[in-house]
């Protein structure tokens, strides 16, 4: 690449790049290879943070929800945890609901494990429903079927958090 300068006085018409193509066969040069090297790592974390949200950008604090349900999968992924739950309607039908958990480290300091919440096993969650009113919501307990109380949201100062004992 050669860079042609009309001097320090120059207005910004006087200043032009010309790229010029590399010859086929040219290796790269090291600072390239090292320049590549640092940024890129750097550019797959952007995605990742930017996935990120508050409990305030999907979650409603006034749609509180108790879910009582079968729980039919459990997704330990990054960012956040998910597990799936069958909800027993009054009329007899059935809802698929998605709950959002806090990350799966986060869980398993907390008392969980890959067996906790097996299909089959009958939960109670209580948490709070989507702003857009999809079955989807942000669990902050779970009661498992013995009674055991294990805290399943992430630890956010936007999310409410109420106890249904009080």
């Amino acid at each position: 690449m050669k860079l042609i300068s009309g001097g320090l006085h120059a207005s910004p018409e006087a200043f032009s790049v010309k790229v010029e193509p590399a010859p086929v066969g040219r290796k790269l040069s090291v600072g390239a290879v090292v320049a590549a090297a640092l940024v890129l790592p750097w550019m797959g974390m952007v995605v990742p943070a930017s996935a990120h949200h508050a409990f305030a950008a999907e979650y409603d604090a006034k749609k509180h929800v108790i879910l009582k349900g079968t729980v039919t999968k459990m997704e330990w992924i990054n960012p956040h945890a998910w597990i799936h739950i069958d909800v027993k309607k009054p009329d007899g039908g059935v809802e698929e609901w998605m709950i959002e958990f806090g990350t799966p480290n986060t869980l398993l300091r907390r008392g969980f494990t890959r067996d906790s919440l097996k299909p089959g096993t009958e939960i109670t969650v209580d948490g709070y429903q989507a702003k857009d009113g999809a079955l989807r919501a942000n669990g902050r307990d779970v009661t498992l079927p013995d009674g055991q109380k294990l805290f399943a949201g992430s630890p956010v100062a936007d999310a409410p958090y109420k106890d249904p004992g009080k």
